[in-house]
């Protein structure tokens, strides 16, 4: 697992909304659209004021290319954090998933799955700063 150093917020627009520049400005984004909402995750610092958006996340993204016949995967990085009580936002992508957890239990996030057996890359000190 390596540990993305952008500071991330989960936005919530409405579903008719179309997707803002602001949103895809960064290097790290996502967007989902359901009929219910439209939901952005994107660096902090992008947000403009007044848009609705919760969390300071940091992202921990598994090795991959994953299989997508494989089980399990996610599984394996929640269990451990849920044992310690840290909540998780997880987002998966074509080759790959991606663990958000809050930017102030990264330490602890990070020495859990280290406990579970997974490798960490940067440590969360070294990518806090980085």
């Amino acid at each position: 697992m390596q540990i993305a150093s952008s500071r991330l917020v989960v936005c919530r627009l409405p579903p008719s909304e179309s997707i803002p520049g602001w949103a895809v400005a960064g290097e790290w984004w996502s967007v989902s659209r359901s009929p219910d909402e439209l939901s952005i995750i994107c660096e902090e610092g992008l947000v403009p004021p007044g848009v609705a958006h919760g969390g300071r996340w940091r992202a921990l993204r598994v090795e991959g290319p994953l299989d997508h016949e494989l089980v399990g995967v996610l599984a394996a990085f929640a269990e451990p954090l849920a044992s310690a009580r840290i909540p998780i936002f997880a987002i998966s992508t074509h080759d790959t998933d991606w663990v958000l957890v809050p930017d102030d239990r990264l330490e602890q996030a990070a020495a859990s799955l280290r406990a579970a057996g997974h490798y960490l890359g940067p440590s969360p000190s070294a990518a806090r700063d980085g």
